[in-house]
């Protein structure tokens, strides 16, 4: 990959960065407070200050009103910090001339520049997902619109139970509507939980009365007459609705960047610098297909901490201070209607790996380590809170955990145990 660029204290820099999630915001921060001898200038595509996505289905449950939304609260923050935030869209890159074009007319001049323009989301190839109750809940007109059609008694489909879709699910119970979901896959959030979690999650949710459908394919939306929606469900009955959420996933936006030279593939490719192929155009967040720390491969990873992560290491690199990345970790905990759930690392086992398990179904319990040789590598816990940060640092570490793996094995809940004994282990030696 490319090299890292050198800064010479004292010149003037045009440092572009497109998006204004949390990546985009704490990369101009890290810029502005480390003396970064140019300009700042962040692009984004939307007509509020800077927000968080995640801070959206609060609004929507009215636990927060819109400038609860904002990622600063300060007025005048960003231009205090010497940064220009604004609202346009980039059509193109010429990575040759260093410009971007502008959907709102005209171009950009940058010297170095960070992609972290996020995700947005796709819908099922079905009829009937333009109609103009078929909303997404992924921006805050996306939120406005959902509150605006929903009061407490309105029939509300949910497509999609992944783990944005959960999220989604929990503001839509509290504004107090007849929910049903509708789920592809054989379980709720099949990206971070087996079988026995995902079903455990959905009987939580029948039993606090949302109607769960999972291996279900919805084939198409149609109106009725009445103005309500009609779902033509694969193998069952019609179901109607007031209104249809749609949750069925996202994908990194890097559309704009065909014929521009930079590498993608389900994400920007970047290095350890979080340089992209071209030198002096960086990316990250939602954007960025990093470096996954337990594969060694790339992901996207679209989750806040490793966004926040990511725009910091950026920003670093961008001024010329070398800064590797070592990786981010899987990491997901979900709270759906009052029951946690976790999921790290290879959460869902490795070929050849050892499995141990510890199911409690009436009290929505569950705990499973996935191991490699005696090394913890992934885990998933459900409505268990305490030591899940043990779980994570064991499998950060990559810690062996020699006799103490057969203990777990034989009751994973002896998890503490094991952290304490093979830390005093690891002092001994360093003694």
């Amino acid at each position: 990959m490319a090299g890292i660029p050198s800064f010479v204290e004292g010149t003037t820099m045009n440092h572009v960065i497109v998006g204004a999630g949390p990546a985009g915001v704490i990369a101009s921060e890290t810029l502005a407070r480390m003396g970064h001898g140019g300009r700042i200038t962040v692009l984004s595509d939307e007509p509020e200050p800077p927000y968080s996505r995640m801070a959206i289905p609060y609004l929507l449950a009215e636990d927060i009103d819109e400038e609860g939304t904002c990622l600063r609260h300060t007025d005048g923050h960003y231009g205090d910090l010497g940064v220009s935030v604004k609202h346009d869209s980039v059509t193109a890159i010429d990575t040759a001339a260093k410009s971007l074009s502008l959907a709102g007319g005209g171009s950009l001049a940058f010297d170095r520049l960070l992609l972290a323009t996020g995700a947005s989301p796709i819908r099922p190839p079905i009829p009937g997902m333009d109609l103009e109750k078929v909303m997404s809940c992924w921006t805050l007109a996306d939120a406005r619109r959902i509150m605006e059609h929903t009061k407490p008694g309105d029939n509300v489909v949910l497509m999609g139970a992944g783990f944005i879709g959960c999220i989604i699910l929990e503001a839509l119970v509290a504004r107090q509507v007849n929910l049903t979901v509708i789920e592809m896959a054989d379980r709720m959030v099949a990206r971070m939980m087996d079988r026995t979690g995902g079903d455990m999650i959905a009987a939580w949710c029948r039993e606090k009365g949302v109607d769960v459908h999972v291996s279900t394919r919805v084939n198409g939306v149609s109106r009725n007459s009445d103005g309500t929606l009609s779902l033509d469900l694969e193998g069952k009955a019609p179901l109607n609705a007031d209104l249809v959420v749609c949750a069925t996933g996202v994908a990194s936006n890097i559309g704009f960047l065909e014929g521009s030279g930079i590498e993608t593939d389900i994400g920007v490719v970047v290095d350890e610098h979080l340089e992209t192929s071209v030198p002096g155009i960086y990316a990250a967040g939602d954007v960025a297909a990093g470096f996954d720390f337990m594969t060694g491969g790339h992901d996207v990873h679209a989750i806040q901490p490793t966004a926040s992560e990511h725009g910091r290491i950026a920003a670093l690199n961008m001024a010329g201070r070398k800064t590797a990345y070592r990786g981010s970790l899987v990491m997901n905990t979900l709270n759906t209607l009052g029951l946690i759930s976790t999921s790290y690392g290879l959460w869902d086992g490795v070929d050849g790996g050892d499995v141990a398990t510890a199911v409690d179904a009436r009290a929505y319990r569950y705990l499973r380590l996935n191991f490699r040789d005696d090394v913890l590598v992934g885990c998933l816990a459900l409505g268990l809170t305490q030591h899940v940060g043990v779980l994570r640092g064991l499998i950060q570490t990559k810690t062996p955990l020699g006799k103490w793996k057969d203990v777990l094995m034989a009751d994973p809940h002896q998890i503490m145990s094991a952290y304490l004994a093979t830390a005093q282990d690891a002092s001994r030696r360093a003694a």
